[in-house]
């Protein structure tokens, strides 16, 4: 996993997608998060989190900030981009948080979540992975770490590229937006380790090569998930700078009389 998160961000880095003097905000951060930004040599970088145990010095030399991704805090377009690392499956809404990025970034989102594929639906039903993180909140001692960082588990909500745009375009509609996605595979080691079933354990672990050559040959049923939403300042055809629909624009495609006597007879 940490491989898949520092290299995806040195891709992005090369290609110009992000800079590192860009200003980013990082939702749901943690330690971890600080140091792999500090690694790649990020300088301006807010960390925020609903963990009341965080302080200033746990990020520096980052800034803190206490933040909820569902209802941040920040204005419109308040930063450069915004990332999420393993952080809205956490949500009660994972839209909502997308959304709430999507709104103070500038630029673009960066977001590594869980995918929705039938390889990994099928990982879940033999154990690989967990439909509710019960193992997460157990790990910080049942006190945290769920649902807002609860001590309930959370679901974990599995996104698709085509549900990505569906919530991006329904949200703003009179602009467009691009899309880039990055898959891998991540074996739950950690997870089988842990398991008192040894019987079980070995199961899981004689299936582990049977899953990385699948995820070899068709990588998108990986595990591994990233997605890059780039804000564009383009517009549809139809729309106007000013957030008004094109008059000309519909007169040239429509009869605009019939449309409206078709929708007086439909009440």
């Amino acid at each position: 996993m940490g491989d898949f998160y520092r290299d995806t961000l040195q891709r992005l880095l090369e290609d110009g997608w992000l800079g590192r003097d860009s200003s980013v905000l990082v939702v749901c951060g943690e330690r971890y998060d600080r140091d792999v930004l500090y690694a790649l040599g990020f300088r301006r970088v807010t960390l925020s989190n609903l963990d009341s145990r965080m302080e200033n010095e746990d990020v520096a030399p980052y800034t803190w900030s206490r933040q909820d991704v569902e209802t941040l805090g920040f204005g419109d377009g308040s930063f450069d981009f915004v990332v999420v690392h393993q952080g809205l499956h956490h949500c009660r809404s994972p839209h909502r948080g997308l959304l709430e990025m999507y709104r103070v970034a500038r630029t673009g989102v960066l977001a590594f979540e869980p995918r929705d594929t039938p390889l990994v639906r099928l990982g879940v039903k033999l154990g690989f992975g967990q439909e509710y993180e019960v193992a997460a909140v157990a790990a910080n001692e049942l006190e945290c770490g769920g649902v807002g960082n609860s001590p309930t588990p959370n679901f974990v909500y599995r996104w698709t590229e085509r549900e990505i745009e569906k919530t991006i375009h329904s949200a703003h509609p009179e602009g467009l937006a691009k899309f880039r996605y990055f898959s891998s595979l991540r074996v739950p080691e950690g997870r089988i380790q842990s398991m008192r079933n040894r019987v079980v354990a070995g199961v899981l672990r004689s299936l582990l090569p049977g899953a990385r050559l699948i995820a070899r040959l068709f990588p998108k049923q990986g595990n591994c998930f990233a997605f890059a939403i780039t804000k564009t300042r383009s517009l549809h055809p139809w729309m106007k700078e000013d957030g008004t629909v094109d008059a000309d624009w519909v007169k040239e495609r429509y009869s605009v009389e019939n449309l409206i006597a078709v929708a007086k007879e439909r009440g």
